[in-house]
């Protein structure tokens, strides 16, 4: 069965950066548009960004547009999220899985990044 495995997150101060990683041993990879989600207390999962399955269409949320990039290496089955200018409203439990509610694998155990001074 394909796990999910994300990585990367932690404690930072507001305007500060972190790189998550997202791995997906055992799936076909390249075959599947990804997304990172985040889920915050008390809040409903959310669609941070998504990427295409081969690297070449990326999307959004508003509220992380500007400062936050996906991207994905193939060879590594391996996605990433690079977050800068952290914001204390990003402070969250961090997930990847595929794009798409009809297509999700059971969820990882996420990655908690906390924004606070």
């Amino acid at each position: 069965q394909v796990q999910l495995v994300e990585s990367g997150g932690g404690l930072v101060q507001p305007g500060g950066s972190l790189r998550l990683s997202c791995a997906a041993p055992g799936l076909t990879f390249s075959s599947y548009a990804m997304a990172w989600y985040r889920q915050a207390p008390g809040k409903e999962r959310e669609l941070v960004a998504s990427i295409s399955n081969l690297g070449v269409v990326t999307n959004y949320a508003d509220s992380v547009k500007g400062r936050f990039t996906i991207s994905r290496d193939n060879a590594k089955n391996t996605m990433y999220l690079q977050m800068d200018s952290l914001k204390p409203e990003d402070t969250a439990v961090y997930y990847c899985n595929r794009r798409g509610a009809a297509l999700f694998l059971p969820w990882g155990q996420g990655t908690q990044v906390t924004v606070s001074s």
